[in-house]
């Protein structure tokens, strides 16, 4: 659960921002919305980093882009992410959503979708460290809040250009630096190389975050002792899992604890997102959520049609009759 912050001392700054925690729910496109990022931060994790918003969407008033960036107080610090390939534009995004008062602002130089990388923004950025010194001091000379960064180790093993990026990013001015151990090239494929976030953690003096391979409870004291990281981001471990930011691993979440969340995340999907959206963008969240359970894969079936909230709780409530009445056994986990 969250840290009582009157009777613990942070656990590091972010420039002048204490961050209390060392687990943070990771930006991913599609999942780090508000609902779903305030159950992550009511279970632990540290602060909270919106999906990734398009510069360009930023200023021509994009309302799915306002919507991505929309946040509950409680959920403070609040990072509101950035991507962009243009230097002017991504400072004039930057500045007109500090109007809505996030903690930090952050640069996404990670991101290894085609669409994003292959027009040089996201993990495109990484093929010119220049360019990323020149957006993070002008950012850092414009505005108020913090300016961070999100990198990965390069755009390929060819191009393993991880220390002078994060050398750049604080000689510019950037008071953290988020990384995730893989190339761009990698996407999510083969192994996090943990060496390499040790290796920017010893060769910077501002917070180094990791990422990458942080599937369960364990992992975090593990790469915490492996890279001398400040915090670990957790991404897609977290999706059905979010307990993870509490200490639990999935065997040890009760059927009990994931019926109420699949309630109330629906709940809080569609009072954000309306029913019909909401409940379709729960979807995912529910595969993740029921998968190993008994008879889930039938449920998912049913669920996947359901249309109304009224449906949704209805099936999973008929579930959840079912497995706890031993003399109506359900199908074996798939």
């Amino acid at each position: 659960m969250m840290i009582d912050r009157e009777s613990h001392p942070p656990t590091f700054y972010i420039r002048d921002i204490p961050i209390y925690g060392d687990k943070i729910l990771s930006p991913m496109a599609g999942f780090s919305d508000l609902p779903f990022r305030s159950i992550c931060r009511g279970f632990g994790s540290a602060m909270s980093y919106t999906e990734f918003v398009s510069v360009e969407s930023i200023l021509f008033a994009n309302p799915k882009a306002h919507k991505r960036l929309e946040y509950h107080p409680a959920e403070r610090p609040v990072v509101f992410q950035i991507f962009g390939a243009d230097v002017d534009l991504i400072v004039r995004a930057a500045e007109k959503i500090e109007a809505m008062r996030p903690d930090i602002i952050d640069l996404n130089m990670g991101c290894s979708a085609k669409n994003v990388a292959g027009r040089g923004a996201g993990a495109g950025l990484l093929k010119t460290p220049q360019k990323i010194g020149e957006i993070i001091r002008a950012l850092v000379k414009t505005l108020d809040v913090p300016v961070t960064g999100k990198i990965r180790l390069g755009w390929d093993d060819d191009s393993l250009n991880y220390l002078e990026v994060a050398k750049t990013l604080e000689d510019s001015g950037a008071s953290a630096i988020a990384v995730h151990g893989r190339t761009k090239v990698q996407a999510y494929r083969g192994n996090a190389n943990w060496d390499a976030i040790a290796e920017i953690k010893q060769a910077v003096s501002v917070p180094v975050i990791g990422n990458g391979d942080v599937k369960r409870v364990e992992d975090v004291a593990r790469m915490k002792a492996h890279t001398g990281c400040d915090a670990v981001m957790i991404g897609r471990a977290a999706i059905g899992n979010p307990w993870i930011f509490a200490g639990k691993n999935i065997e040890d979440v009760t059927l009990d604890e994931k019926i109420d969340l699949i309630r109330r995340h629906l709940r809080a999907n569609v009072e954000f997102y309306g029913e019909h959206w909401g409940v379709v963008l729960f979807r995912k969240h529910v595969a993740k959520y029921t998968k190993g359970m008994f008879g889930s894969a039938k449920m998912r079936a049913e669920l996947m049609t359901c249309s109304t909230e009224e449906e949704f709780v209805a099936v999973v409530s008929r579930y959840e009759q079912q497995a706890l009445m031993p003399e109506y056994p359900l199908p074996p986990a798939e």
